[in-house]
């Protein structure tokens, strides 16, 4: 077995097929052995019955010998690629799998065959496959070959909405034969196959030359390799002490950027990131590959601290959805937008269930936060300006404005009949994360209008002030809605996200109240992002290994050989669980740092549990430069890496280093480190003068 912890090992594969790799670029995504994919914003099916249109893929082929054989199956995560290799006394047979990571419209399949022993036989393999050229979301039909490319096209069936277009889709690949053969002459033979899928035929002609072309200049793999190495350059979290540990966040960071564009990508065509990635998401299964918050809150956080340019490709799918958000809040009555429950292409809501698209708003409070983080991490205001981000910020604001009801007794504003992100709750009154995520994002409406010098209405600053929050004086704790009844069951984190990544003032005291009042009453086979999000909290309260005890509950839903996530630590629900792994990556990239992303500055307060004994996190962007952090039990270290240009809208700015208990200032110069016992402090600008507001608690 390798001793890599990037390379993923095995000699069987895992019983149950759904944790077989996933193999995904941004936009085309496949578990391997399947003979179908998807294509990211190809979806068939209207409104509730929208889903992810499957599409035949045919490099479903499995490798077969005539001879007994030994199979080893390996999942490499510093390149993305599957390889299958088969073992025999005579030859040693190899069958590399990928989605290309620089160009999205291509997957690829290599074979390798290399012979064992001298012999003047030819020796032959089987490619054995189940793919049929047939959807049943997509009418295909033939359509003329291409440089010796076979090409089907076709239409889905039905549009998102009543007038929308159905998205056409493109193949061209290389035909597969039924076997390969090794002459007696050859000591090794290598044959590369190719796919495209694309939305035009001019797209896949294009993307088919690319192939071919880098296939001769046997540039094919090195250009994806490149591509997957430069992404890693950007980001790594390391941790020693836990071997397990360490493979569930190279897991999680590789499952995660996969389903993210690549940073070279200027299209904006990204579709947004649904709970099971673009391998999953069928009719029926894995929330129909739609986007929920589970993209802005919980896999959101832990990209936008590495990769703006991809943060950005979150914010600008938002931006796509507004006509439909627009929709969302018309058809409710309401003003402004109502970004929906679940979103596909137009923004219009495609939840099969009405109750959460008229309940469950917090997800407007949620795409907000989002741009809000974005904008406190990179000071790029060009996301508002030519990006319109402002146009989601203040149709937000004005939704909330429409959306609250004055209550003269208690002199506040209420949010009636919603359903809070803990769903065994409907049409409650004041969720306590609805009501705060509403003030948060009104608040920043208002600073974002100051900013671009945009007349904000009154109202905007007067319902941020008087939303009710509610919080029990007698138990100095939060209830989750007005008429919560304490020790009642809690189906995910919902209160406890006041703390984090909501950022809501509370003494040390009522965080702790808060999180013993909900933990023991959270629902054990509940989502997989809970856990990370109480481990978070005890990490705030200096409690590393109670937290670290939440957090081990998450490695019960890795499941296998290939670090596959389940939505429940039994297996079942959706399978490659972002969600889950943006939890959990959270957990330890914003919870042992003590990471939080503020107005002016970026907070750290670390601390590590008992069995670790450092943390290395590489590639942290703020403000346009690049840090890498090393942070060990008693003491921290950084490094300000040299400028590579790669910080995208943002121009790097001068930091330094303030630590809270001494006041120490220390600036940082690019390549030299920077190094001081543990303790709390925050990075920020060097000419910044800091109010005390950065500080937590």
């Amino acid at each position: 077995m390798s001793s890599d912890p990037y390379i993923f090992t095995t000699d069987a594969l895992p019983s149950d097929i759904r944790f077989l790799p996933p193999l995904a670029n941004g936009l085309l995504g496949w578990r391997v052995y399947n003979n179908i994919m998807h294509m990211g914003g190809v979806y068939n099916g209207e409104g509730g019955h929208c889903h992810r249109a499957d599409v035949p893929c045919p490099l479903d082929v499995k490798l077969e010998t005539e001879e007994p054989v030994q199979h080893t199956y390996s999942l490499n995560t510093h390149t993305g690629i599957f390889t299958h290799t088969l073992s025999s006394a005579s030859v040693t047979a190899s069958q590399s799998l990928y989605s290309h990571r620089y160009h999205s419209n291509l997957m690829v399949m290599e074979v390798l065959l290399v012979r064992q022993v001298t012999s003047e036989q030819p020796i032959t393999v089987n490619l054995v496959t189940s793919f049929t050229p047939q959807s049943k979301d997509i009418v295909f039909q033939s359509g003329p070959d291409y440089k010796g490319g076979s090409h089907i096209l076709g239409q889905t069936k039905t549009a998102e909405f009543q007038g929308g277009s159905c998205p056409t889709v493109h193949l061209i690949w290389s035909p597969i034969p039924p076997s390969l053969t090794l002459l007696p002459e050859q000591s090794q033979a290598r044959w590369g196959f190719i796919l495209v899928v694309a939305n035009s035929l001019e797209s896949a002609k294009a993307s088919f030359d690319q192939g071919l072309s880098l296939m001769a200049t046997g540039n094919l793999r090195p250009s994806h390799e490149k591509a997957w190495k430069e992404l890693w350059l950007q980001s790594k979290v390391e941790v020693t002490g836990s071997e397990n540990l360490c493979k569930a966040l190279i897991g999680c960071m590789f499952y995660l950027l996969s389903a993210f564009p690549s940073i070279h990508d200027t299209s904006s065509s990204f579709g947004g990131v649904s709970p099971g990635g673009l391998s999953n998401g069928g009719d029926g299964q894995d929330y129909w590959g739609h986007v929920f918050w589970d993209q802005d809150i919980w896999m959101y956080p832990g990209i936008a601290l590495f990769y703006p340019k991809l943060a950005r490709a979150v914010l600008e799918y938002r931006v796509g959805t507004i006509d439909g958000a627009k929709d969302n809040a018309e058809k409710q009555g309401y003003k402004g937008l109502k970004f929906p429950w679940e979103s596909a292409v137009s923004g219009r809501e495609v939840c099969p269930e009405d109750i959460y698209g008229q309940q469950e708003i917090h997800i407007n409070g949620d795409v907000t936060l989002a741009f809000q983080h974005y904008f406190y991490l990179t000071e790029d205001l060009s996301m508002f300006k030519e990006g319109r981000g402002s146009d989601v910020i203040y149709g937000v604001a004005d939704y909330w404005v429409s959306r609250v009801t004055w209550h003269p007794e208690d002199q506040k504003y209420h949010l009636l009949g919603v359903m809070p992100p803990d769903e065994y709750y409907r049409n409650v009154s004041n969720s306590v994360y609805t009501n705060t995520v509403a003030k948060f994002s009104l608040q920043f409406a208002v600073e974002v209008a100051d900013l671009l010098q945009h007349p904000a209405p009154k109202e905007w600053k007067e319902v941020a002030e008087h939303i009710k929050i509610p919080f029990d004086e007698e138990s100095q704790y939060h209830p989750e809605y007005d008429g919560y009844v304490k020790g009642h069951p809690v189906k995910q984190a919902d209160t406890v996200l006041l703390g984090y990544p909501l950022g809501l003032e509370m003494s040390p005291e009522v965080r702790r109240n808060d999180l013993e009042a909900y933990e023991p009453v959270t629902d054990p086979h509940g989502p997989a992002m809970t856990w990370g999000m109480f481990a978070i909290g005890w990490l705030e309260l200096e409690e590393a290994e109670k937290a670290q005890r939440l957090l081990e509950k998450c490695f019960n839903n890795i499941q296998g050989p290939f670090q596959v996530w389940s939505e429940s630590s039994d297996g079942s629900g959706a399978v490659n669980f972002l969600t889950g792994m943006g939890g959990f990556l959270q957990a330890v990239l914003f919870g042992y740092t003590g990471f939080r992303v503020q107005k002016d500055c970026l907070v750290f307060s670390p601390l590590l549990p008992n069995d670790i004994s450092e943390l290395c996190i590489r590639g942290v962007n703020y403000l346009g430069s690049q840090m890498d952090w090393l942070l060990r039990k008693d003491e921290v270290c950084i490094i300000l890496r040299e400028q590579s240009g790669t910080a995208g809208h943002t121009k790097p700015h001068n930091l330094q280093v303030v630590l809270k208990a001494s006041g120490t200032k220390i600036p940082l110069r690019p390549g030299q480190p920077v190094t001081f016992p543990r303790e709390s402090g925050c990075v920020c600008k060097l000419d910044s003068t800091l109010d005390s507001s950065c500080w937590p608690f």
